[in-house]
């Protein structure tokens, strides 16, 4: 699973310095952490859901899970302030690249009626999300075994300074958009 860093090094880095014209290789972008975030709406009806999704993060990822909690209460949404409502990990180095080959080369694909992810999903910043309807797209989650499907956001949280940067930077390291 080195292939996608190893990509980066040989093929990406001169790439992007040619494009933009770079005059040093510290100012090329690079990928510097993935979020995954699974928020959960149903955890003081079904406390197992947490556990649950917990399990199914840690499982896709490798790494265990923190879980996150409500800033503020709000009272539409019954919620509470410190109430657990969801689980997030953050993948950097050897994991993130890992994570997002697998991503793109095995998860993707088997969305069904899958033709690109859009490009219209950056913050302005460099950053990219995305969001995932189910986790059975990942190979490591049995159907039988879970309770109920979930969906993710996966954030790209790159050094890019400008949109255009990074989405070139992902393209190169393999994100299927849309033509």
């Amino acid at each position: 699973m080195e292939k996608l860093r190893e990509q980066y090094e040989k093929e990406v880095i001169p790439a992007l310095m040619k494009k933009f014209e770079y005059k040093s290789i510290m100012q090329v972008p690079k990928l510097d952490k993935i979020v995954i975030n699974i928020g959960l709406g149903d955890t003081k009806e079904n406390p197992k859901a947490l556990e649950n999704a917990m399990n199914d993060l840690a499982q896709i990822t490798g790494q265990k899970p923190v879980i996150t909690k409500a800033k503020k209460s709000i009272a539409a949404f019954k919620l509470r302030e410190g109430v657990n409502i969801g689980c997030k990990v953050t993948l950097r180095s050897d994991k993130m690249y890992d994570f997002a080959y697998k991503l793109f080369n095995i998860a993707l694909p088997r969305v069904r009626d899958f033709r690109g992810v859009s490009s219209n999903s950056f913050d302005g910043r460099g950053n990219y999300s995305m969001g995932i309807k189910e986790q059975l797209i990942f190979p490591e989650i049995e159907y039988d075994k879970i309770d109920k499907l979930r969906g993710m956001d996966i954030i790209f949280v790159t050094t890019a300074k400008s949109d255009e940067e990074a989405k070139e930077l992902l393209t190169l390291l393999g994100m299927p958009f849309k033509k």
